[in-house]
Order: C-alpha cells, then structure tokens, then sequence
C-alpha cells in the first residue's frame, strides 16, 4: 500500500526543488535578512496559509529580534490562476507602527496580491519601513508591476505545489516543490 505522501508526490509532473535545496536556501536568506536589518527588530508578516511553512523555516534562520503576525488574503479562489480580485479575510489589521516589516509570501505571480498587501499595511499601518520575502518568483511578466526584495527560487509559469503550496487545499504538506501534473487540475 503507497503511503498518502507518496501517492501526493507521484502527482508531480516534475520536482523542481527538494527539500535540502529548499532549506540550503531558506538558510542563505535568513542570513541575508539578518544583515540587512543588522541591530533593528523586525515584524514578519506572513501571507496565510501558503507562507506558513516557508515562516516556519525562514524564521529559525534570522538572528534578530523578531515579531510574527499575520494575514489572510485570497487571490485565487480554488483555481490555477489568479481571478484578479485581492480579498482581505479580516478587517482589523496588524499593529505595525514605526516597525520593520517584512511580508512574506509563497509565491510572486501576478503581483496583485504582494502590491495589495504592501498598499494596504503602508497607508493602513504606519511602518517604518516595508519589504517583502517570498519562496518562489514567477518569471513572467506581472499584471502590477512590483518585485520581492527577497527571492528564494525563480520559476517559469508551470502551476507547482508543495512546501505550503497548494491546488485545492492539497499538496502542502510535500516536501519538495514540483510542477503539478495537468490530469490532476480540474478544467
């Protein structure tokens, strides 16, 4: 009998990155991270629930003072692509005032999201400074032009899942980040 976890894994088309790939380099950001706000606390701010496991792992890498907090946003609404629209989940946001705030997201697609977000805690939330983190960046061109200051892996435009990455709910708990094969999108 196949285990859940294999049977989820031989839905991948393809494995982009294993797991020593991904913490090696969750590693050399959090290092990077630590550096840029030398000697200043910072507020992590994570995009749920996508950035869970990447905040998990991320935050065990930075060496310095450190709040976490969280927001709930959706773009995709049970599909492959973005609809367009940002949704916030919660009215009240987080309590940022004169902080450093570091977004952290799964994945830069479009760009709505990461933009929506970035709009809303700067006029909503009075931080000191605002940047962002995110597991994947898709090389493609973004219907709002915005990049991540920290950019774990580069991809093309293929739908992955894994690492917190998900199509439907499932596939989040896979180790790797992979290409999902076509016949388990539904059309």
């Amino acid at each position: 009998m196949e285990s859940g976890r294999t049977n989820l894994k031989s839905h991948l088309e393809s494995i982009l990155f294993d797991q020593s790939q991904i913490r090696a380099r969750v590693a050399e950001m959090g290092e990077q991270i630590t550096r840029d706000f030398e000697g200043e606390p910072l507020t992590i701010v994570a995009v749920l629930q996508g950035g869970a496991l990447f905040m998990a792992d991320l935050i065990r890498e930075i060496h310095l003072p450190l709040e976490i907090d969280s927001i709930s946003v959706a773009s995709y609404h049970g599909g492959t692509e973005s609809s367009g629209t940002v949704q916030f989940h919660q009215t009240k946001m987080p309590e940022l005032d004169g902080r450093n705030v570091l977004i952290l997201d799964d994945i830069l697609d479009s760009g709505r999201t990461l933009s929506a977000i970035r709009r809303r805690l700067e006029t909503d939330c009075s931080p000191k400074s605002v940047r962002s983190v995110v597991l994947l960046s898709k090389a493609i061109s973004r219907a709002t032009p915005i990049e991540a200051d920290y950019v774990g892996f580069t991809v093309g435009n293929e739908f992955v899942v894994g690492y917190g990455l998900d199509y439907e709910g499932r596939y989040r708990n896979l180790p790797m980040i992979g290409v999902l094969q076509s016949e388990y999108i539904s059309s």
